[in-house]
């Protein structure tokens, strides 16, 4: 893409791989592009493969020279570049998504390699369109998968007594071993991954939620972040509409802590599903928030003094703890008496969502 922008627009094109190259190799091409001698333009094309590689300093040294025109740059990488590349590069930038590609746009790849007489077309191959189709399935979405797989599958397959190198649904399944994960536990598809698991767990749907834990194990996620995420959800989204639900959750991370893979994957699936088919309320999250945001901003007044602690000689004396009326002298246990400070008296935080039957045990 990069070198048809350069044919089109006659700039000079420059390649560097941020995995070997440094601030030097940036000065250098700039210093080239400058030069009116080397470049009457004054402009140049500049393409970083895997620029993500960069630090902080490097992806700063590019910045004038974007910003000025000097450099037109195209960056390539594998990571999510509002997380990876420098705000400043991506305010100046336009970000092109390039989607993985499907499996009929592989399976005619496939095709078109067994006709290259320059590849694999100078072997006489037998291999049925379903075959060819389930190893596109199976690369993921990536043809480089995809090809290796149908060359290992060639070059390792004997000729049959025909002369015939037959490539079989076996064969293919051999070369290629198992369905290709797109999955990077320390890149977007870890936080996309995640999100749509708690997402899953808060809109009870286990099925879903098992299908995102599976592709995080698969992809090498750590089983304690998941645990984690399962007790998080379990006391933000269940909370007093079950509140075993956090019981469940954090036995289940401390059998994950003893246990360990494989056989974590049992225990995190029941505690999963557990949170996902629970009913669900959020009024004791909202109820804390409601309450640190009036602490935070508000002249919330202070303790009363029926409810302070008297420890010391002479301070009852000063009012502390007098009045305070002990709930296990009254019936039910229960007793009205002002609990909050002055200033908040008769602010409602927690709130109990009643869809969610919040009040069957308790008061």
């Amino acid at each position: 893409m990069a070198r048809v922008i350069s044919e089109t627009t006659k700039y000079k094109f420059n390649r560097i791989n941020a995995t070997t190259a440094g601030v030097a190799d940036i000065k250098r091409v700039i210093e080239e592009t400058k030069n009116y001698m080397l470049n009457p333009a004054g402009r140049s094309i500049l393409f970083i493969d895997e620029i993500h590689r960069f630090n902080k300093l490097q992806q700063d040294t590019l910045l004038p020279y974007v910003e000025n025109g000097t450099i037109i740059l195209i960056g390539a990488t594998t990571e999510n570049p509002f997380f990876e590349v420098n705000k400043a590069l991506i305010s100046r930038s336009m970000v092109i998504k390039l989607e993985p590609l499907t499996e009929e746009n592989i399976f005619t790849i496939l095709k078109n390699a067994l006709k290259n007489k320059n590849g694999l077309g100078e072997y006489n191959i037998e291999i049925k369109d379903a075959t060819l189709k389930k190893l596109a399935a199976i690369s993921g979405g990536d043809v480089r998968t995809a090809l290796n797989g149908l060359e290992i599958a060639v070059l390792t397959t004997k000729m049959n007594s025909k002369g015939i190198i037959e490539i079989t649904d076996e064969v293919v399944k051999n070369s290629v071993q198992s369905k290709k994960a797109i999955f990077d536990k320390d890149g977007e598809e870890h936080y996309d991954n995640i999100s749509a698991f708690i997402k899953s767990m808060r809109g009870s749907n286990p099925d879903a939620v098992l299908f995102y834990l599976a592709r995080a194990l698969a992809g090498g996620e750590d089983p304690m972040f998941m645990a984690r995420r399962i007790v998080i959800c379990a006391a933000e989204d269940v909370g007093m509409a079950n509140p075993q639900a956090l019981v469940v959750a954090n036995s289940a991370m401390q059998a994950v802590h003893m246990v360990g893979m494989p056989e974590a994957r049992i225990i995190l699936a029941e505690a999963a599903v557990y949170v996902a088919k629970s009913k669900k309320s959020n009024a004791a999250y909202l109820g804390i928030d409601k309450a640190l945001a009036d602490v935070k901003s508000k002249d919330t007044g202070t303790v009363p003094m029926h409810l302070r602690n008297a420890s010391a000689k002479g301070m009852a004396d000063l009012g502390y703890a007098q009045g305070y009326l002990y709930p296990h002298d009254f019936p039910n246990h229960q007793v009205e008496q002002q609990y909050l400070p002055d200033k908040m008296k008769g602010t409602k935080y927690y709130i109990p969502d009643e869809t969610a039957e919040e009040n069957k045990n308790f008061n």
